[in-house]
């Protein structure tokens, strides 16, 4: 073999050592590539693990706490009666006497105070948190969260007597400052009277939502309670709930099933409700003028009210709601084909005239029931033939009840 030869070998060999050499390299970066990814996998997983170990030993520990608070004994409802000058004071328990314990120091001491419902412990009855005054489901229930919709617009006939109202109870609220600058007194609240139908809910609600006030709505009879004392009881609760959501408007519905006149000779069913008329009585006098609190009561029987709820500095305005006379109906028959579909033939005058002694609440279904009719022809507009039928309808449809009957065959 010459030097030639040699050469040429000896550079095919370090040829084939260099591509070697440049294969492997390729493999070890592929083969890095590889375990960097499976790298950044593991440690994505450690982290999900780790993340998932804290929320777990979150859990467990809310799941001890939990257990804790379940296994804790149970608290006794209490009353305080008075507080020591010591930091201690006296509770009435709901087992009956009388204790004088002491109060946990996670109490705020603000809160204690004469009348406040806590909670005790079992074992030493100390005072462990002050509880929110206690009020029947009953007031919870009467109370209208939403403001009502019904507005001065939706009442025909009354002008007067909303100029009355708007004096007595929504000037007071809305503008209490002009009656200190004339230096009287405000009305605490206003008796509506009047037949029933003629509008006298529609006015208090119209008056609440003018006023941008709580109305608070209770019938009387559900203050007449069984057991003694708690129509007294409702009645208070249901003050004190119109003074938290103050301004507010209590409209007591129904006013003489517990404010009839009081007689000498009395069942002691009677005798409950004279009690709960005279708490009653007592709210309505305890009342500060200025206070954001407006009393509306609604009868249609005023002859047997008590004379202690007519006189002035309980109802100082007794406001008669009368039956609408031909003008006051044009207007409620107006405001309620505002949204009808009527023909060119329909005269609120003319339907007016033929309704005379007629409701408001009347004159409402007359024009619901002129709708109804239209509705049974298959018709999408009330014309008035409708009118017509719906008015011998409402208006007679009482005129059949009372009539004896003819006795017919009786079979076994």
């Amino acid at each position: 073999m010459g030097l030639d030869d040699l050469g040429a070998f000896k550079e095919e060999n370090k040829q084939d050592s260099i591509d070697e050499f440049m294969k492997r390299i390729s493999m070890l970066e592929e083969r890095n590539l590889e375990l960097v990814e499976e790298a950044r996998r593991v440690e994505g997983e450690k982290r999900f693990v780790e993340g998932e170990l804290l929320r777990l030993q979150k859990e467990l520990k809310r799941l001890k706490a939990e257990l804790e608070r379940l296994k804790a004994p149970p608290l006794i409802i209490g009353q305080i009666k008075d507080v020591l000058s010591d930091g201690r004071v006296v509770v009435k328990s709901s087992t009956g006497p009388d204790f004088i314990v002491n109060i946990s120091d996670y109490v705020p001491k603000d809160n204690v105070e004469v009348g406040a419902r806590v909670a005790l412990n079992k074992q030493t009855l100390a005072v462990m948190g002050v509880l929110p005054p206690s009020l029947d489901p009953v007031v919870v229930g009467a109370e209208i969260i939403e403001k009502p919709e019904t507005t001065y617009k939706d009442i025909g006939g009354l002008e007067p007597e909303i100029i009355e109202v708007r004096e007595a109870v929504e000037d007071p609220l809305l503008r209490p400052e002009l009656y200190k600058k004339v230096g009287i007194d405000p009305p605490k609240g206003v008796l509506l009277v009047g037949p029933p139908g003629t509008g006298k809910t529609l006015l208090a609600k119209a008056v609440a939502q003018q006023t941008h006030a709580t109305f608070i709505r209770f019938v009387g009879s559900e203050l007449v309670q069984k057991y003694i004392g708690e129509g007294a009881r409702l009645v208070r609760e249901l003050f004190d709930l119109a003074r938290q959501k103050a301004p507010s408007i209590v409209f007591i519905d129904e006013l003489d099933s517990i404010g009839a006149k009081r007689l000498d000779m009395a069942t002691s069913g009677d005798r409950e409700v004279q009690r709960t008329l005279m708490q009653l009585l007592a709210e309505l006098d305890g009342f500060n003028p200025l206070g954001d609190v407006k009393i509306i009561g609604a009868t249609n029987r005023p002859d047997i009210l008590d004379e202690a709820l007519l006189r002035p500095g309980r109802f100082d305005r007794i406001i008669d709601i009368p039956i609408p006379n031909v003008e006051s109906r044009t207007e409620i028959f107006k405001i309620h084909m505002r949204r009808m579909n009527i023909d060119d033939t329909v005269e609120s005058s003319e339907l007016a005239a033929k309704t005379e002694g007629a409701t408001g609440a009347e004159i409402k279904a007359i024009c619901t029931e002129s709708g109804m009719f239209a509705i049974r022809d298959n018709r999408d507009t009330v014309g008035m033939p409708d009118f017509e039928k719906a008015i011998t309808k409402v208006m007679h449809q009482g005129d059949e009840i009372g009539k004896p009957q003819e006795s017919g065959p009786m079979f076994a």
